[in-house]
């Protein structure tokens, strides 16, 4: 990187209660996506992408699966002599262990790590989000404003930027006033969660914050009013390209329907920018001789002997002869049986949906998931 070292820190430890079912055995970020990902295949992937080759990956809740999917960092690409994947739990101390208690402290946990890879700029990520960025571009805008702190930002309707970190920037993009989630928004400016540090600055803030007995330990409700109170430069980082927070079952059903309806400027297939995911190595998909699939997703090793439509279809599914599916995703290695109707829903992995167990079709977009 041209700008010096950037070690990015991907925050993977959240509950994912949002997601209900879907996370109840499962880290929210190793959640399926778009017919062959998982939600942490974007960020790892935009890392690739970006010529990041340090990525730390901050795990906590349900992390086995995610560890071992994660594992050395292959998939990505970032698993050579000279680059680096690893999984950070939260540490086991003489007093026990502690869980990370928020965002700032799971970075502050881990300043050893940091400071063994020695890094000019460190990039703090999410787990749980939908789209594509060049990280270096980002990095090259942090170094032109002499920026302490730069962060992502795009801009949302009104009414969403209640649920997010919303700050006022001047005409050069310097952050003026930032507010977490404020009931009265006085911009429409919201941070991705997406963050690029001077190093050093980091290090010294987070151990600062450390020490408050009143912090809640978090870079938007903490370290971000603190540095802009101290007179730091703080800029904001205009993104406009496609990007959804899948922490709900709904948001993730929609980024799945963005898919399919040409809503998502993702483009997954693009050669040049590539999503990098875990190679399932199976057959082909076979699509029956009375089977109907229409405007959907189908992924290797599913068998489809009924009707799709507008859905999306994971590796190892199974619809029987006389079942419908529309509007719905279905994770891998479920089988949907003979006579089953099932509409606009996300039906989970490893299941068997006969018709006592299928959803009805009056639910609300995206909110069936069905218990194992």
């Amino acid at each position: 990187m041209a700008n010096g070292k950037m070690v990015a820190m991907l925050l993977a430890g959240g509950k994912g209660t949002r997601l209900r079912s879907l996370t109840r055995k499962l880290a929210k970020p190793a959640v399926f996506f778009g017919g062959k990902y998982r939600i942490i295949d974007f960020p790892l992937s935009n890392c690739a992408n970006s010529g990041i080759d340090t990525v730390g990956v901050l795990t906590q809740y349900e992390s086995t699966a995610l560890n071992t999917y994660i594992s050395n960092g292959s998939n990505w690409g970032i698993d050579g002599n000279k680059s680096l994947t690893v999984t950070l739990a939260p540490h086991q101390t003489e007093e026990g262990a502690s869980w990370f208690k928020g965002t700032a402290d799971a970075i502050f946990q881990n300043l050893d790590f940091l400071d063994q890879q020695d890094p000019d700029y460190v990039i703090i990520l999410s787990g749980d989000h939908i789209y594509k960025m060049d990280y270096a571009k980002m990095l090259d805008f942090h170094v032109q404003n002499n920026a302490d702190l730069t962060i992502a930002c795009l801009n949302v309707s009104l009414e969403e930027a209640k649920r997010f970190g919303i700050m006022k920037a001047d005409e050069t993009f310097r952050i003026q006033s930032f507010a977490e989630k404020p009931k009265h928004p006085e911009s429409t400016l919201a941070s991705m969660g997406i963050y690029i540090f001077n190093y050093k600055v980091m290090k010294a803030e987070l151990i600062k914050d450390s020490k408050d007995p009143n912090s809640e330990n978090d870079f938007g409700k903490n370290i971000i009013p603190t540095m802009l109170g101290e007179g730091k430069r703080l800029f904001a980082y205009p993104f406009d390209g496609y990007w959804k927070d899948v922490g709900t079952v709904e948001s993730l059903w929609e980024a799945n329907m963005d898919l399919l309806d040409g809503k998502s400027t993702l483009n997954i297939y693009d050669s040049k920018f590539r999503i990098f995911s875990e190679d399932t190595r199976s057959v082909p998909q076979f699509i029956g001789p009375k089977a109907k699939v229409t405007n959907s997703i189908v992924n290797q090793g599913s068998k489809i002997y009924g009707q799709v439509s507008h859905s999306v279809i994971f590796n190892e599914v199974t619809i029987e002869e006389g079942a419908v599916v529309t509007d719905s995703v279905v994770m891998p290695d479920t089988i949907i049986k003979k006579g089953v109707h099932v509409t606009r829903s996300i039906i989970g992995t490893g299941l068997v949906i006969d018709e006592d167990k299928a959803p009805g079709k009056d639910d609300a977009p995206g909110s069936v998931y069905l218990e194992a």
